[in-house]
């Protein structure tokens, strides 16, 4: 276990630092944060006023230390307040990471079983039409994996939304109604890229001698897929999920957007095009947090779906003999 986590635990602190000085970066290349500490463009601050929120916030720093003090506050979890709410950081945070996870939770489930369905489907299908299915299902896919997500959205707005009126054109809450469309539209391009790597490894799985033995004792091919191929199908896909599950918190930017609903995607568009730089740091902290957390639990279910792996990393050498 520590030779598992240990390195999740490096790779955890290397991305938070990569993302800060990004961010960093970024912002202060984009105009002076004084402009929104100020109140934005149309402030009317006299000199007094400047030269206090410039001193009280650091801004008479050098940058470089104006840098190790924004690492340190990412370091203490202390980011300060919103220079455009006058909030504390950490209760937007609070406010917005549940809606933010349960859509890209949601949608991680949604596109496991858009993929499973998928690979079910082109697994029992046989004969001249179950070539047809795979073909079909294979340009699905395709084409699931590379559509746009805004452009999918505005689609199902269009269509489920305005056009026959099934589903609410904003998700301002948690109402089951409101997230389908939501949840959909970060859901299909995954589903589509995983069932595309699951594919593969489904083929390998159905020709091995496990999955031929089972056929030849009577064994259905619906059974032989959930009691035999689908468990080493899936592992590609198991160890993909916590990249997916990063895919999913980037795109909640353009769906909160796109369906009006709250969320760190939403405070974070919103803060990014005011330069507010404690919020916009602290959001992308705590994405690049969950980001890692994912990544360890995908790791963690991996030896449980293949308990193998736990083998070769106690005895390397003992799977491969």
């Amino acid at each position: 276990m520590c030779r598992l986590l240990l390195p999740r635990l490096g790779s955890a602190v290397l991305v938070v630092w990569i993302t800060a000085t990004v961010v960093f970066v970024a912002l202060r290349a984009s105009g002076d944060p004084l402009e929104a500490i100020l109140g934005g463009p149309g402030s009317q601050a006299g000199p007094e006023a400047t030269q206090r929120a410039t001193e009280a916030y650091g801004l008479d720093q050098p940058l470089i230390m104006q840098y190790l003090a924004q690492l340190w506050r990412i370091a203490t979890l202390q980011f300060g307040d919103s220079y455009a709410r006058k909030q504390p950081v950490a209760d937007l945070l609070a406010e917005n990471l549940a809606p933010t996870i349960l859509i890209a939770t949601l949608a991680l489930l949604l596109a496991w079983a858009l993929a499973v369905a998928g690979l079910l489907l082109a697994a029992t299908a046989r004969g001249r039409l179950g070539g047809l299915v795979r073909a079909g299902l294979a340009g699905i896919e395709t084409v699931a994996s590379v559509v746009p997500q805004f452009f999918l959205g505005a689609v199902l707005i269009l269509v489920f939304a305005n056009g026959l009126g099934w589903f609410p054109v904003t998700s301002t809450g948690s109402s089951p109604a409101g997230l389908v469309l939501p949840v959909v539209t970060l859901a299909v391009p995954i589903a589509g890229y995983l069932a595309h790597v699951l594919h593969g490894s489904l083929a390998e799985a159905d020709a091995a001698p496990f999955a031929t033995t089972a056929r030849s004792r009577g064994a259905s091919e619906t059974r032989v897929f959930f009691r035999h191929t689908l468990r080493h199908a899936a592992l590609p896909g198991v160890a993909l999920s916590g990249w997916a599950y990063g895919s999913l918190l980037s795109g909640a930017v353009v769906v909160e957007a796109l369906f009006a609903r709250p969320g760190l995607g939403r405070l974070l568009l919103e803060a990014a095009s005011v330069r507010d730089v404690p919020v916009v740091v602290g959001v992308v902290t705590v994405i690049a947090l969950l980001y890692v957390a994912v990544m360890v639990l995908a790791a963690l279910l991996e030896h449980v779906v293949d308990p193998r792996l736990a083998v070769a990393r106690a005895a390397p050498g003992v799977v491969g003999a």
